[in-house]
C-alpha cells in the first residue's frame, strides 16, 4: 500500500530540516492534535493518536535528500519516508510517502486514517 502527502514547501534549510529529524525528541512538534502519548527513545519514537493503536517509529535513514522512519514492530511491516528537494538556501520542498506490506483486511481498516495522518503531519510540517 503506497499513499503520498501532497507536496509543500518548507522555510528551512535542508541542513536545518536534517539536525531537527535527527533528534527523535523533535518529531512531537509535527504530531497531529489527538496525540495522546509520545516517548522519545534513543534512535526514535513512540506513540498513539486517539482511536489508533501505539505505534513505534525507529529512524533509519536522514540525509540530504530523504529521512526514513521503520515500524519498530516485527508484525508491521512499513516505512514512512519524507522526500527533501532544496529550492533555495533557506526553503526546502518536502513530501511524505508511505509504504506499507498489509493484508487486504488491514489494508481496508487503516488506510483513511493513515491518509488524515499524512495530511496532519504534512499540515505540521509546513508550519515549522
Amino acid at each position: 500500500m503506497n499513499l503520498e502527502g501532497r507536496k509543500i514547501v518548507v522555510n528551512k534549510s535542508v541542513n536545518e530540516l536534517v539536525e531537527m529529524l535527527n533528534k527523535p525528541e523533535d518529531y512531537r512538534a509535527l504530531m497531529p492534535e489527538s496525540l495522546q502519548s509520545f516517548e522519545a527513545r534513543d534512535n526514535g519514537f513512540k506513540f498513539s493518536l486517539k482511536g489508533m493503536p501505539e505505534i513505534a517509529l525507529k529512524i533509519e535513514e536522514v540525509s540530504p535528500e530523504q529521512v526514513v522512519l521503520k515500524s519498530a514492530s516485527s508484525s508491521l511491516d512499513f516505512a514512512l519516508r519524507g522526500a527533501m528537494k532544496p529550492i533555495s538556501e533557506s526553503q526546502t520542498e518536502v513530501q511524505l510517502l508511505f509504504d506499507g506490506n498489509f493484508n487486504p483486511f488491514i489494508k481496508m481498516m487503516v488506510e483513511k486514517p493513515l491518509q488524515n495522518f499524512i495530511n496532519s503531519l504534512t499540515d505540521n510540517i509546513e508550519k515549522i
